[in-house]
């Protein structure tokens, strides 16, 4: 497919599951970010590891306020990503409480450096990543801007996507750099992506 043709896809799929997501009735999706939540807490690579990356969750993503408090409360470290100015990167800071943010780039809770630790490139850990959408082998559907890409491309640890039942399709256009997750979680299942599948993919 051609690259105008993958771009314009993406722009529709993305004005898709936006819309389904802000349709959400709030007590619905309070439901369903407690069922993920669940599952993730019940991850045997959430229990092994000392350091959890993750977003800090807008209105219509899966909420990780819940999954903040708790890994805290379980004594691990707690990751969380800045952007940084006039680039398409991004770095993780360790918090300890919402205390540690401040309002960053696009409207999104961001670590005050100030307050906080910058996480040494190379730690390994749980990432659990942002998507308005996955598929089934694993690829996601971000925003566009690519700063989770760039990121998963040379990070070392596990990765987990959180995403609603709705918001899963069977294949979703993605490039050869891509990299899918290791385990998605929905409100109905955890699905762990196999080397094979990932494999038979890139082929």
């Amino acid at each position: 497919m051609h690259v105008r043709n993958i771009k314009e896809l993406k722009k529709n799929l993305r004005a898709k599951f936006r819309q389904i997501r802000e349709r959400m009735q709030a007590e619905q999706k309070s439901l369903l970010d407690s069922e993920i939540q669940s599952r993730l807490l019940s991850l045997k690579e959430y229990a092994k590891t000392d350091v959890i990356f993750t977003y800090v969750s807008k209105a219509i993503e899966v909420d990780t306020w819940g999954l903040i408090h708790a890994a805290l409360s379980n004594r691990k470290k707690v990751a969380v990503p800045r952007c940084v100015a006039g680039t398409r990167m991004m770095e993780f800071y360790y918090i300890h409480g919402s205390e540690d943010l401040e309002l960053g780039a696009f409207g999104v809770l961001e670590p005050d450096p100030l307050r906080c630790q910058k996480v040494e490139s190379g730690t390994e850990g749980l990432c659990v990543v942002p998507g308005l959408a996955f598929d089934a082998q694993g690829y996601r559907l971000g925003y566009g801007k690519g700063y989770y890409d760039r990121f998963l491309s040379s990070f070392p640890g596990k990765t987990v996507g959180i995403c609603y039942m709705n918001c899963v399709q069977w294949n979703l256009p993605h490039g050869y750099y891509d990299r899918p997750v290791d385990v998605l979680i929905t409100e109905k299942y955890i699905r762990r992506i196999s080397r094979q599948e990932k494999q038979e993919d890139i082929q």
